[in-house]
């Protein structure tokens, strides 16, 4: 079940297996909220930090943003989310957001963390990539706060469903698209039938159908009606060539 808590007591006794980091509420859900679905499913413990409440949007209100992140974590069956509330649309990499969100990951303690692809239209999207990715590094210092354990995460991956790029690899989430376009469409004020900014943002059955289209390309690498699109910077390691996932021919 869904849990908010406090981020400087958070989950030190469970860690989290995976945490999904973003600029604004619905990010996750549209870029990887199927993986973190499945993940779930399979036993892990998932979680989301969000970095803004979207409050420079041209819909809805940073309280309502929250609510409705809250329900989508329902839908997403997150272990935990949380939000820093840092200015939407001026995000800065600056010491002080980079060891605030160190000190989230101390005690959060992710094994996987899930970042924003490096290189984004929205400034916020790759300011996070790159917060990201410093405050895990600094969460492995020893000597970064002596009142918490250092941690590093073992993995970073980026969600590059928007990106232009070749995935290292893609996990397939047709069992949990429904679920995931159900977590999105948690955000009523965004992607509900509202008549303010109307000119900025398609119908919602319109929305359905791109995230669709886009899922079932991603899904057509790998042989599967839906996909999810990943990039990591390390080579991936194969013990057994004969076991690899998807066909050549």
């Amino acid at each position: 079940m869904f849990q908010q808590v406090n981020l400087a007591s958070a989950g030190i006794e469970r860690p989290l297996d995976i945490l999904a980091i973003a600029a604004h509420p619905d990010d996750v859900e549209q870029t990887c909220g199927g993986t973190l679905i499945r993940m779930a499913e399979l036993g892990y413990r998932t979680g989301v930090l969000d970095l803004t409440a979207g409050d420079m949007g041209s819909r809805g209100t940073p309280e309502i943003r929250i609510k409705e992140s809250n329900a989508a974590a329902c839908q997403m069956l997150l272990a935990w989310r949380g939000n820093m509330h840092l200015p939407d649309a001026r995000l800065e990499n600056t010491v002080s957001v980079r060891m605030s969100m160190a000190a989230e990951i101390r005690a959060l303690r992710p094994r996987v963390v899930i970042l924003p692809y490096w290189e984004a239209r929205h400034p916020d999207h790759y300011r996070a990539s790159e917060i990201g990715f410093e405050a895990c590094f600094l969460a492995g210092l020893k000597k970064l706060d002596e009142e918490s354990e250092p941690h590093r995460p073992a993995k970073i991956l980026y969600s590059s469903l928007y990106a232009n790029v070749t995935p290292s690899f893609v996990v397939d989430i047709s069992a949990q698209f429904e679920r995931r376009m159900a977590a999105l469409f948690a955000y009523d004020s965004q992607y509900g039938e509202q008549p303010e900014a109307s000119d900025l943002f398609p119908q919602q059955q319109e929305i359905r159908e791109r995230l669709g289209a886009i899922a079932r390309f991603y899904g057509n690498l790998i042989g599967v009606k839906y996909g999810e699109p990943f990039v990591m910077k390390e080579a991936m390691r194969v013990d057994d060539i004969t076991a690899m996932g998807v066909r050549s021919l």
